[in-house]
């Protein structure tokens, strides 16, 4: 008779593809920087009336890097954190959907980062500002958003300070915090609104999953 048991992995589908393909682009960038970072990075959108005012030849938006960013990285750090944080949420919430719907919120979280942050980027163009986004936080930020919703009392060991927190307080501090650093420009470079547009999609899709949810 089989076991009613749930089989539970460390290592689901749709994460183990995530992994290994970020580390494969990754690879590839030392060899082809420059050339994937400006046909598949995330470039602002501009007017051919300020592509003429700068004159010459500059990075055009394409409707494909609003997923297509999301598996570039700008260096290993920025990598391993990225990766590690997508697995140790993710887990748990692809174990729980099932990698289908896992998949679809992952994507709907890099498009809806992709898409604010092409806002953002769009406007600072007026002001001079002309700088591509990479990186897969904006999807791992609505990851973690659904990890504290979905597990709000479970306890994260937190390293500075070293000290356990709940994960729902641990999201809203995170949140306030990116939104806090996204207004004053602190750590120029950081996508803060990458990462706040990833959860607030994450957050409207999980709004539409209470009223339908999805089959697992």
């Amino acid at each position: 008779m089989p076991s009613l048991r749930q089989h539970y992995s460390l290592m689901p589908p749709v994460i183990k593809f995530l992994l290994i393909t970020n580390v494969v682009i990754f690879l590839f960038e030392s060899w082809y920087f420059e050339y994937l970072v400006g046909n598949f990075a995330l470039w602002p959108y501009v007017t051919e009336y300020w592509r003429e005012m700068v004159g010459g030849e500059i990075y055009r938006f394409h409707l494909w890097q609003l997923l297509s960013y999301a598996f570039l990285h700008g260096n290993w750090m920025h990598l391993l954190l990225n990766m590690y944080a997508l697995w140790l949420f993710g887990v748990a919430l692809e174990n729980r959907w099932g990698s289908k719907n896992f998949a679809m919120y992952y994507l709907v979280c890099v498009i809806g980062a992709g898409l604010t942050q092409l806002q953002v980027t769009s406007l600072s163009v007026e002001q001079g500002g002309y700088f591509p986004t990479l990186g897969a936080s904006g999807g791992v930020f609505g990851v973690l958003l659904a990890f504290g919703m979905l597990f709000p009392n479970q306890k994260l060991i937190l390293l500075i300070p070293p000290m356990p927190i709940k994960a729902k307080y641990f999201v809203l501090i995170y949140g306030l915090v990116e939104l806090l650093f996204g207004i004053t420009g602190t750590q120029s470079g950081v996508t803060h609104f990458a990462h706040l547009g990833g959860m607030l999609f994450g957050f409207l899709l999980l709004l539409q999953w209470k009223k339908q949810p999805p089959r697992p």
